[in-house]
């Protein structure tokens, strides 16, 4: 589906990240992932070269500026052009009532799902958009169309990543760049598994509140990232899809 394309992917050492990586080398994309976590990201690299696929890690921190033109460069200098891209790094953060988050904590995680986002787009539009045309899809959360109680930086940056994406889809309507959204719900990620085994409350919150009655599986969104940036949904941008089992339908 991705045949001949350039794919960067970033968070891509694990979870939905890391089933991006493997699924669009396999589906023929040459892929560069970054990631802050090396041992992690390491085994990813070698399992997908292992499978044949082409593929580049380059360590990096979206949240800074200068680290994600360099990871941009990079893709372009190792395989020439970039055509796709999907903004998956982001992380949970501090668990607390709103009157009790620090602002340490609040802007952490504002810093990497927020202004992480708005970074990587920043810089690879500049190469897409004179190229003329490309994909973009940014890992937003059902907890960016619904409340998310005690985790209120998370939720506040999954709804500013979702207004992020339609301004960009507007934006760039009649340039040939899309830009999208996916919306994942309760998927069995390690970030997930961590913040439950630290929270057992949230664990049975988050249990009870699935509609299918299970996790999520991290392959399952990632084919949808694939669907978004592939060719097959050339007329698609300035959506947000949910991924997760009719649980905010509900």
């Amino acid at each position: 589906m991705l045949e001949g394309k350039v794919a960067l992917i970033t968070g891509g050492a694990e979870g939905i990240g890391g089933a991006a990586v493997r699924l669009f080398a396999r589906e023929g994309a040459r892929v560069v992932f970054c990631d802050v976590r090396k041992e992690p990201a390491e085994r990813t690299l070698e399992e997908v070269r292992g499978a044949g696929g082409q593929v580049s890690f380059f360590e990096a921190d979206v949240s800074r500026e200068e680290q994600v033109e360099a990871l941009v460069r990079h893709a372009v200098a190792t395989f020439g052009r970039l055509d796709c891209a999907v903004n998956n790094a982001g992380i949970a953060g501090e668990s607390a009532a709103v009157q009790e988050l620090e602002l340490a904590d609040w802007q952490r995680v504002l810093d990497v799902n927020l202004s992480g986002v708005f970074l990587c787009m920043k810089h690879e539009l500049a190469v897409m958009v004179p190229a003329g045309g490309g994909a973009i899809v940014n890992v937003a959360s059902g907890a960016g169309v619904v409340a998310a109680p005690t985790l209120a930086a998370y939720c506040a940056s999954k709804h500013g990543v979702i207004g992020l994406t339609k301004t960009a889809a507007v934006e760039n309507a009649r340039t040939g760049v899309r830009v999208n959204a996916i919306l994942p719900g309760n998927i069995d990620t390690p970030m997930l598994q961590r913040t439950m085994d630290i929270h057992p409350d949230v664990k049975k919150i988050i249990l009870k509140s699935t509609a299918s009655g299970r996790l999520g599986r991290p392959e399952e969104v990632a084919e949808a990232a694939l669907w978004l940036c592939s060719d097959r949904a050339s007329l698609v941008s300035g959506e947000s899809m949910l991924v997760d089992g009719a649980t905010i339908a509900r």
